[in-house]
């Protein structure tokens, strides 16, 4: 088994250079200074090459400063230090007006002051240019804006596109003199200045306004004080606005928006006594990092106080899936992987520019096989007691569960998988090589008692011990952000201090972070959304320069994902290739536009999987598409085709034809094979079970309301209000005795007034719906109705906390002041009541308007008709999976038969499309009866199946079915599979087989029943202990006159072939084979079936060995038997043969 490749790093050396053109009088006195990680040569003959011209290299050195803080930099930094240093650059390009000589000069003096001209450096800043993608951004977000007042656009672009530049770029082009950035991560501040600084300065007239570390400090940053200040004095006529970035953190500590300290109020939409606005109205509002932390509602409350005029929301997340319930598509512009890749290969190398992509990872995955492992669980899937059939899949969740002392219900399996990780070379840790390229990785699982069983094991591993093992994995006690903050701060200083570490998380560190050093992530978790599986998976594709001890640079080339699903996996691969074009989204498309995409992609992403052999190999698009089927065929193949991976638009039934329903309903239902058991399919079920254009649940609106209305009325609604008002009296009353009361706080509030309304409501429900409500179904529909609550409650707290807290601000101001100013006690003390009351008047009004927006109809009888939407529609998805189910378990009776059918005539090129040519009609007819009903299946009927077609109904009118209710690539592949597994069982004299074929044929009727090998064995033990020699005779002879698969002739043959007598006799096998055959056994095959496959069991164990005469003969003896007149007929026949 070949091992795999894995490279995850190049050596490279970052680089600036310098070069002339002396061919050119257009460049003389003007030097290109560029940046390179490449070959220094190589880079400029790309540039000059296209355009025939010859150039100086004047010299190339290491892009690093030689003073602290240490580290690496471009030739974008250099550029800036010359535009300090007044070097005229031409528009658009890398050409400098300075000696090649006189740059070096400047160069080495900017690797030690770190560009730093004086205390009073030039504000040079750096024409620039966008790139397409960039300006379509740009130009859709505007056109946007343009068009919807207070519009919400949203860039959903990956980390790397540009986005600071492109946002800066818009606010231009919208003319906004007021911008607001607010991030979530105030880390990211450095790049929004850095873009500022670099191409708009303070000569643009905009201010950088902001107190958020890390940047307060530098040059051009203000803050507000400093700003109002410039514009009141000498610099008003060179402001036009600011750029005022603040960190979601400090918005919420405002008491502007919700928290305890008096700044930010520019930002807020805060008055003065006379209704006069404190706050700006921006032009523009800039969320960054949308898809983090901005959906608390103290992140909603804080966002309603901000008064703006557009809304740019970025996003480092690239999934439509992620925006669509918030943006409609046109106020979406997306930037993917592949986009970026698509990039970074057609980069035009000619071009001054460095690529900017080239840093960026290429991923590829490898998804590998464990069921293997659980392959008994898939046999013992064939058929359990009482004739019920379990559909078991291999699941990673279950393979990871730990029971109640923590430690893995499989642990004995997990044991080998982390030897197989560490020993099979086709594993990533499986030898030191490729260990030393994945030294820090990322693993992913769903249970925190999971990860903390593997990290047990982990430490104790001989192989894996070596590794410092972090466990993201949160205990509950602190909210998310701080988690993913902790956990972060964890993980990177474990970096920092050993050699090799793996990250254990279960959902923490997949958003919001970067930890460049990651090379790969283990998804050892069934996450089935494409999502966030593709989310978790970019966490290793972030760009990282590593450093060596020797001071030698490493950029990160490839990042890996590894997976141990791979049916789950690849149709992940290929929803994500789908679903980001709208062509091909929501399984639009056919198969063929959905395998091109898929192609596309794996030019950048691709995929390997295991072979035949077990090795890894590269996946083309149709293995991504067919191979999450080829691993479902198996497994039809292991449950002798009694699976539902075998069928396919079982749905479009409920469109079918009386014609189609009988058919199926004369088949003899897998799990109730002792009575009829009609599907229950007729012409009303689909409007019964209101299902629309796509065969799914849609119940009518007015359905919907007519029927919330019967079953709760005015009388519910009227409980709701009255229970409502008593608790806000109550509230009221517990604030007036204790004004700070936990008992007032917003947690308690959201439990307090959601109660009432859950309780009366689902107690309503579960009255009239009874045994129909289901356990689960009550759970989630109280969390829905709790969260359309809370999400009351939390909007009008969250405003009257702010407005409190200005309120207790004012309150401290005027008696500060009526103290200063000599007033009274008694004045001060009525100043303190008159705010005491105000703010309990406030209180007042909050808990009114709470109890207020609750009665309303849109949240009580809201919730009320969604009570009624979910739990009718899940009665008609039971009835409907019940009916869907009847369906299968009939399908699974009929195609029980094909082993059978297979095993008698099957060749090697039989396929869902010639199956039916290969079986007599007759045959193919008795084999399918049903025993209750006499009907069995006819061979046309069978194509209407497969194929669908043209029909008459019984009114006379031409009908057509769709038909397709078999999935091809399944049936083939399953056909495949049983044929390989008839040919590697064929020679009955290995006695290393494990099992037989018959072990994949399930019984066809009651009197079918194959006989277990072991039973066979031990008769045949038997007959031997009572006839001591018997295998020994060459006269001797053995029949079975009522054969059901011909095993008990082939054990009779195997013995009589390996006895030492015979072997003597007949020294030749084949002489042997051929007189054991004609002169020693024989048999009776009742059925045409059974007596095929009896004959390809008996004699097909060789391609070599020709049987020239056998007394395997077709002949139903019961009959016989019963009329007395048997051993004639034996005696005629065999004679005959003779």
């Amino acid at each position: 088994m070949a091992g795999i490749k894995i490279s995850t790093s190049t050596k490279v050396v970052p680089q600036c250079y310098a070069y002339t053109t002396p061919g050119v009088p257009a460049h003389d006195g003007w030097t290109k200074i560029g940046f390179t990680e490449r070959d220094v040569e190589t880079r400029i003959n790309e540039q000059t090459h296209t355009v025939g011209v010859d150039h100086k290299t004047w010299w190339h050195l290491r892009a690093a400063y030689m003073t602290e803080p240490f580290g690496t930099f471009t030739d974008k930094d250099f550029h800036a230090y010359l535009k300090k240093l007044d070097v005229v650059c031409e528009a658009g390009t890398e050409w400098f007006q300075i000696e090649p000589n006189a740059a070096r000069g400047d160069f080495v003096d900017f690797t030690q002051n770190h560009g730093v001209v004086s205390a009073e450096d030039n504000d040079a800043v750096i024409p620039y240019a966008l790139r397409d993608e960039q300006n379509q951004a740009v130009e859709k977000a505007l056109a946007y804006f343009q068009t919807h007042a207070k519009g919400e656009f949203l860039w959903n672009a990956k980390p790397r596109f540009g986005k600071t530049l492109a946002a800066y770029d818009l606010c231009k082009r919208l003319g906004a003199t007021n911008i607001l950035i607010v991030t979530n991560r105030p880390a990211i501040a450095n790049s929004w200045y850095s873009d500022y600084e670099t191409f708009f300065g303070v000569q643009s007239g905009l201010y950088f306004v902001s107190n958020v570390d890390g940047i307060k400090d530098r040059k051009y940053v203000y803050n507000r004080d400093v700003y109002l200040q410039k514009i009141r004095e000498d610099e008003a006529d060179k402001v036009k606005g600011c750029i005022e970035f603040v960190s979601l953190q400090d918005l919420k500590g405002s008491i502007y928006f919700g928290g305890q300290f008096d700044k930010l109020e520019e930002v807020s939409d805060a008055t003065d006594d006379f209704g006069h606005d404190k706050g700006l109205l921006w032009d523009i509002l800039i969320v960054d990092e949308a898809h983090e932390g901005v959906d608390t509602y103290k992140t909603d409350t804080a966002f309603n106080h901000i008064r703006r005029k557009y809304t740019l929301h970025l996003s480092g997340t690239p999934f439509k899936a992620l925006a669509n319930d918030k943006f409609p598509s046109e106020a979406i512009y997306n930037w993917t992987y592949a986009d970026e890749q698509k990039k970074k290969r057609d980069w035009d190398n000619s071009s001054e520019l460095e690529n900017p992509y080239e840093d960026l990872p290429r991923l590829s995955l490898f998804t590998y096989q464990m069921s293997d492992l659980i392959r008994d669980k898939v046999k013992q899937g064939i058929e359990l007691a009482d004739n019920e059939i379990e559909e078991y899949a291999f699941d990673l969740n279950e393979f990871f569960q730990t029971n109640e002392s923590g430690k893995f219900v499989h642990d004995e399996d997990v044991n080998k998988f982390l030897d197989a990780l560490t020993t099979q070379e086709k594993f990533p840790f499986s030898t030191p090589e490729l260990r030393d390229e994945l030294k820090h990785t990322f693993w992913l699982l769903n249970r925190v008692a999971s990860a903390k069983a593997l990290a047990k094991k982990l430490e104790l591993h001989p192989i894996f011990k070596d590794y410092e093992i972090i466990l993201a994995a949160g205990d509950g006690k602190l909210d998310e952000a701080d988690e993913n903050e902790k956990s972060f701060d964890r993980v990177t200083k474990a970096i920092n201090t050993y050699d090799k570490t793996i990250t254990l998380s279960v959902g923490q560190l997949t958003t919001g972070v970067t930890i460049p050093e990651w090379t790969a992530v283990l998804m050892l978790s069934n996450m089935a959304s494409p999502a966030l599986y593709m989310q978790a998976a970019f966490r290793a594709q972030n760009p990282c320069l590593f450093h060596d001890t020797q001071g030698n640079s490493y950029r990160k080339k490839n990042a890996y994902v590894f997976d141990f699903d791979p049916a789950r996996t690849l149709t992940i691969f290929e929803q994500f290739a789908n679903d980001l074009i709208p062509e091909t989204s929501g399984d639009k498309g056919d198969f063929d536009e959905r395998k091109q995409h898929v192609r596309e992609l794996l030019n950048f992403f691709p995929v390997y999987g295991e072979d035949d052999n077990g090795s890894m190999v590269e996946l083309d698009a149709e293995s991504v598409l067919t191979i999450p089927r080829h691993i479902h065929a198996k497994e039809v193949v292991e449950r002798g085709f009694m699976s539902n991976f075998l069928f396919a638009n079982i749905s479009g039934i409920f469109g079918a034809p009386k014609e189609i329903i009988d058919i199926i309903n004369n088949m003899q239902a897998l799990e109730q094979p002792k009575k009829l058991n009609p599907v229950g399919i007729d012409e009303n079920t689909a409007g019964d079970l209101n299902l629309n254009h796509e065969g799914k649940v849609e119940i009518p609106t007015e359905q919907v309301i007519g029927t919330a209305s019967d079953l709760f009325g005015e009388k519910v609604y009227s409980d709701v209000d009255d229970r409502l008002k008593q608790v806000a009296r109550d509230v009221t009353k517990e604030y007036a005795n204790h004004p700070d009361s936990k008992k007032i706080e917003v947690e308690t509030l959201r439990n307090t007034f959601s109660k009432p309304v859950a309780d009366t409501l689902m107690n309503t429900a579960r009255q009239q719906y009874g045994k129909d409500l289901s356990k689960s179904t009550q759970n989630q529909l109280e969390r829905k109705i709790h969260e359309t609550t809370e999400s009351v409650v939390n909007r009008v707290y969250g405003d009257y906390t702010i407005r409190n807290n200005q309120l207790e601000k004012e309150r401290k101001e005027k008696i500060t002041e009526a103290q200063k100013s000599g007033a009274t006690m008694t004045a001060i003390q009525n100043l303190k009541d008159e705010y005491e009351q105000r703010r309990h008047d406030d209180f007042q009004n909050m808990v009114n308007e709470i109890h207020q927006k609750l009665s309303r109809d849109e949240t009580v009888k809201k919730a009320a008709e969604t009570i009624v939407e979910t739990v009718e529609t899940e009665k008609l998805n039971k009835e409907k999976d019940s009916i869907e189910g009847s369906v299968r378990d009939h399908l699974r009776g009929f195609s029980r038969t094909i082993p059978a059918f297979l095993m008698a005539y099957g060749e090697e090129n039989t396929t869902l499309a010639n199956f039916d040519s290969l079986v007599p009609e007759n045959v193919f007819w008795e084999v399918t009866v049903n025993l209750q009903n006499g009907q069995g299946v006819t061979l046309e009927q069978f194509r209407l199946l497969r194929d669908g077609g043209d029909y008459t109904s019984e009114n006379g009118k031409k009908k057509h079915f769709d038909g397709h209710l078999f999935d091809e690539v399944v049936f083939n592949d399953a056909v495949q599979e049983f044929m390989k597994k008839r040919t590697e069982l064929a020679n009955y004299f290995e006695t290393d087989h494990k099992g037989d074929i018959f072990d994949y044929i399930p019984p066809q009727r009651t009197n079918q029943i194959f006989t277990p090998k072991r039973v066979v064995k031990d008769m045949v033990d038997r007959l031997e202990q009572e006839n001591p020699g018997c295998f020994d005779d060459l006269e001797a002879t053995f029949a079975d006159l009522y054969m059901k698969s011909g095993m008990y002739i082939t054990e009779i043959v195997t013995r009589l072939y390996q006895s030492n007598r015979m072997k003597t006799l007949f020294p030749d096998n084949v002489e042997r084979l051929n007189h054991i055959f004609a002169k020693q056994v024989y048999g009776c095959a009742p059925t045409e079936i059974i007596y095929r496959i009896c004959l390809r069991y008996i004699l097909g164990f060789s391609d070599t060995i020709h049987i020239s005469k056998n007394n395997i003969k077709l002949c139903d003896t019961l009959q016989y038997a019963k009329d007395g007149t048997l051993k004639e007929e034996l005696v005629n026949m065999f004679q005959a043969n003779s």
